[in-house]
């Protein structure tokens, strides 16, 4: 049965907005962490960077899965990924059950 694209395209409409907030406020952040000299916390701001980096490719990779229609699907199980979930964490690649199981 076709995808509805009517009933889909809000639903990615949304998710594109929540991923284009979640990358801005990553650059900013890493931005205002590039902007900060030399200091005593030099490996915590490393860590920090590379966590927001790493990030960001997330979140790049979101988009492309939006664009070849598998975004919000589970990359584990291939079971649709709750909305809820896609919410709070857009570019998330993972169901919560699977998730658990990777860590």
């Amino acid at each position: 049965m076709p995808l509805d694209a009517t009933r889909a395209e809000p639903h990615l409409h949304e998710a594109r907005q929540r991923l284009e907030h979640a990358r801005t406020s990553r650059l900013a952040q890493l931005q205002a962490l590039d902007e900060t000299g030399p200091s005593t916390d030099d490996h915590l701001l490393a860590v920090q960077k590379t966590a927001m980096e790493r990030v960001l490719k997330e979140i790049e990779e979101a988009f492309a899965r939006i664009e070849d229609g598998t975004y919000g699907t589970c990359l584990g199980c291939a079971k649709p990924v709750p909305a809820e979930r896609l919410e709070i964490l857009p570019y998330t690649r993972h169901c919560v059950a699977c998730r658990r199981r990777a860590a």
